[in-house]
């Protein structure tokens, strides 16, 4: 008896990963050319580096204001105090994976795009939980960028 493999999801493919690649691929408006995106892969690792030694100061005044604050946040009820103590932790799981993608990012191993891939998912559904759509914007651009590179790690 034998199966169609082929209707069978790939199993190295990661969460979502399948269902939103057509969109950034087949079905985008257009395609990055292949001399940006081995700039892209070439110096975003870098550009990662940078932002994150000039924010960690930044973010770490933001957690610890964040924590003081922590049980303000439940003044305005125990929706928007969850909301807020959700953000701060979805942040640091986002901020994490940024951080362990960057070594995969520098040796352009596939360990880094899908840790950069589940960082942004991250961020998205901050985005959402905080109605900022901006936000939700730049990293829906960000998400296009990581799949049209995405084949350059290996």
């Amino acid at each position: 008896m034998q199966t169609n493999h082929s209707a069978q999801p790939d199993a190295s493919k990661v969460v979502f990963e399948q269902q939103i690649e057509g969109y950034f691929l087949d079905k985008a408006p257009f395609q990055i050319p292949a001399h940006i995106k081995e700039a892209i892969v070439k110096y975003a690792p870098w550009i990662n580096l940078v932002l994150m030694f000039f924010l960690l100061p930044a973010l770490l005044v933001v957690l610890g204001i964040g924590t003081l604050l922590a049980p303000a946040g439940f003044l305005g009820g125990i929706g928007s105090g969850f909301t807020y103590m959700l953000t701060i932790g979805l942040s640091v799981v986002a901020l994490a994976l940024r951080i362990l993608a960057l070594p995969g990012l520098f040796s352009r191993k596939r360990s880094g795009w899908v840790f950069t891939y589940y960082g942004d998912l991250i961020n998205i559904v901050l985005n959402i939980i905080s109605f900022s759509l901006f936000g939700l914007l730049f990293d829906l651009i960000f998400l296009f960028v990581l799949f049209q590179v995405r084949s350059y790690y290996k």
